[in-house]
């Protein structure tokens, strides 16, 4: 049997980390192609409810990725971001997910490095878990 590759849902801030994912294209770095990026135009504007549905819809995790703090082009967007990460990291077990497979990053558009590292750990990390329970029952 093949080894299990986890799907990430992937919100991605348009100024700083889908930049540094741009750059890690044209730098020919490499993360896995599991991951399924949605640009948005700040990590503050991720409503809590995107992130329930995608792992209610069978992602084995979910990256909010934005500028790093006190560099938001919207000011204060990734503070907003921050504040619901850590509420929902509170509330995902009352849903039956692991609040490990819920990631907050800050990457800087010049880091396309460090995104491409983060990608991997955070597939790694996810394999360890295995799959989604929501990934389980939508296969029976």
């Amino acid at each position: 049997m093949s080894e299990f590759e986890p799907t990430i849902v992937a919100f991605f801030c348009n100024w700083c980390t889908y930049t540094a994912a741009d750059l890690a294209g044209t730098s020919r770095l490499s993360y896995p192609h599991s991951i399924k990026i949605v640009r948005v135009m700040c990590s503050g504007m991720v409503d809590p409810k995107y992130v329930i549905k995608a792992l209610l819809e069978g992602a084995d995790g979910v990256i909010v990725s934005g500028c790093n703090p006190g560099d938001c082009h919207y000011i204060n967007g990734n503070y907003k971001a921050r504040r619901r990460i850590k509420l929902l990291k509170e509330i995902l077990p009352q849903f039956g997910f692991e609040p490990e497979r819920l990631r907050l990053t800050w990457i800087a558009a010049s880091d396309g490095l460090l995104l491409s590292e983060i990608m991997q750990e955070m597939t790694e990390q996810l394999r360890a878990l295995g799959p989604s329970e929501a990934r389980l029952k939508m296969v029976i």
